[in-house]
């Protein structure tokens, strides 16, 4: 563990999901149109609206992939490894994977003060569920009760889970944010992506989403909008055989999707809060970007302000200010954070490791190493104060 100072609050670390996390609190009867298990050659696997997922190799996570094994690959490989045969070093689940308790430990071994904790398959399972708002509904009501039972929304001032949040249905949202707000929870979580509602897709900054904005705006709450399965294709370019996130087969690998994909939801997404102004409609609402990285910053914010130029009257302000004001950017951290600091400022670049998770970082103060060239207390905004910051409700 590396002393740099100051305590560290990491706004990205993750659960390894229970066996019966999806389904604890799921009506049986519903599992046709939610999720049930079966097993296959062997293996067990979630079926998912009345289909078989394959989106992860083994949903019990146990064994599991050790935590940032993919590390040097996403830097740039310099050893020219193959991540499929990289994701076949495997270890028996660890207790601080599904434990809160065990968790605690793990954050005094990782010398980290509080994290922000997310789902794991919960990010990627509203996509098989999309055209049918109704489960989605089922789904992540029964989900976000485990979480709060098996982990609680604020454990010891020390660990906060997010839970799970869509907007395929205005009064369910606004239901579950209140249950949200009413068991302690200091942030919310949902996809980048176009809820699908009964009537189609929406823009989340549609003005019939308002009632729920304007609830997160009068409570002050956090929300974070995390990478998931945001159900985007590739049109034809490549094949859609998994979601952006994923590598592909050994066989068939999708460099395509890899190169262009994963950037497109979180612009999109943010993109929308600002051009369909629901963060000038609610200025008290705050939203993290994070596990999105930051590629897509420079070009989505220059564009944001072209597009004021050739819209005049449109924005009340550049739109690029807007989105300073309101928006957080969590870089990956193979990402340059010197030129995130430089588009969006100090005061709102946040740290995460994505620990345990592959692609994030073995340990999670290996970050630090990113950030020597900056004074202390810009170090301390980024891997502290800023998220310390989100992590308060500012109630109006």
């Amino acid at each position: 563990m590396t002393d740099i100072g100051f305590p560290v609050f990491d706004c990205d670390n993750h659960y390894y999901e229970a066996i019966d996390a999806f389904t604890r609190h799921l009506d049986p009867r519903t599992g046709p149109r939610t999720i049930q298990w079966c097993q296959i050659d062997g293996r067990q696997y979630h079926v998912i609206g009345g289909k078989v997922s394959r989106a992860v190799v083994n949903p019990t996570f146990d064994p599991v992939a050790l935590p940032g094994v993919l590390k040097d690959y996403f830097r740039g490989n310099p050893n020219n490894e193959n991540p499929i045969e990289l994701l076949k070093q495997r270890e028996p689940i660890r207790p601080a994977y599904r434990d809160k308790d065990a968790r605690i430990a793990t954050l005094d071994e990782h010398g980290l003060e509080r994290v922000w904790m997310f789902p794991t398959l919960g990010m990627i399972y509203e996509e098989p569920l999309h055209q049918d708002p109704w489960a989605v509904q089922q789904v992540f009501t029964a989900f976000n009760r485990w979480m709060l039972e098996d982990w609680g929304f604020n454990h010891k001032d020390r660990i906060f889970t997010a839970p799970y949040i869509s907007l395929v249905d205005v009064d369910w949202a606004i239901s579950e944010l209140e249950f949200a707000l009413d068991n302690g929870a200091r942030n919310i979580v949902m996809r980048p992506a176009a809820p699908t509602t009964v009537d189609g897709p929406r823009s989340p900054a549609d003005p019939m989403f308002d009632r729920f904005w304007g609830l997160v705006n009068e409570a002050g709450i956090t929300v974070v909008a995390h990478a998931g399965d945001s159900g985007y294709n590739s049109h034809g370019y490549a094949e859609d055989n998994g979601f952006s996130a994923a590598f592909g087969s050994q066989a068939r690998p999708q460099p395509l999707r890899m190169a262009t994909m994963f950037d497109r939801p979180i612009e999109d997404f943010l993109g929308s809060l600002v051009c369909d102004k629901m963060l000038e409609r609610f200025p008290n609402v705050r939203v993290a970007s994070v596990e999105n990285g930051s590629g897509f910053l420079r070009g989505l914010l220059k564009k944001l302000d072209a597009t004021a130029n050739k819209m005049p009257g449109w924005f009340s302000e550049a739109p690029s200010e807007t989105f300073r004001k309101q928006i957080w950017i969590n870089p990956f951290w193979e990402d340059d954070v010197h030129e995130v600091v430089e588009l969006v400022g100090s005061d709102r670049v946040i740290f995460g490791s994505d620990w345990p998770h592959i692609e994030g970082m073995p340990v999670p103060l290996d970050y630090v190493d990113e950030l020597k060239e900056f004074t202390p207390a810009v170090q301390q905004l980024i891997m502290h104060d800023n998220v310390t910051e989100l992590n308060q409700r500012r109630p109006l």
